[in-house]
């Protein structure tokens, strides 16, 4: 029986501050929402648990619907990438697959921070083109790295 995985064994608390960071910075350029969830448990299909999580974490009630969820599940280096509507109207699945290959080649090499935070400026660059900074923009979601357990 394979043991637990902790998040601690995986990111060290400076690494998620790391990920915080490069989500803060991303959005500094961008009306839009990141988020990275990190999730324990193995799931047998990411995509369908990446989207519950995207609507528990109230990423579907952003003003302009455009918020990206980068979604891992830890144990089996599985991830996701939910945009809501209004992104994924102008990106759609090929750019989705791009990211994920991004972080996925950085994982493949246990550079586990440098793949999610390679994956959080891809998303930044490309809300900041569809959905760039306005004055009156306010940060909806945190920034926070999400855990679950």
């Amino acid at each position: 029986m394979k043991a637990r995985v902790e998040i601690e064994d995986w990111l060290s608390p400076d690494e998620l501050g790391r990920v915080r960071d490069a989500v803060r910075d991303a959005e500094k350029r961008t009306s839009g929402e990141i988020r990275v969830h990190l999730d324990v448990a193995i799931m047998d299909d990411v995509l369908d648990h990446a989207a519950w999580i995207f609507r528990q974490l109230g990423m579907d009630r952003t003003r302009e619907r455009n918020g990206v969820l980068l979604y891992v599940s830890v144990p089996g280096r599985k991830l996701a990438v939910i945009g809501d509507e209004a992104i994924h109207a102008k990106l759609g699945d090929s750019y989705w697959h791009g990211v994920l290959d991004t972080v996925l080649a950085h994982f493949r090499q246990d550079r586990f921070c440098d793949g999610l935070c390679a994956g959080v400026h891809l998303l930044g660059e490309k809300l900041r083109e569809h959905f760039p900074y306005e004055r009156t923009d306010c940060n909806e979601l945190s920034d926070e790295v999400s855990i679950g357990r």
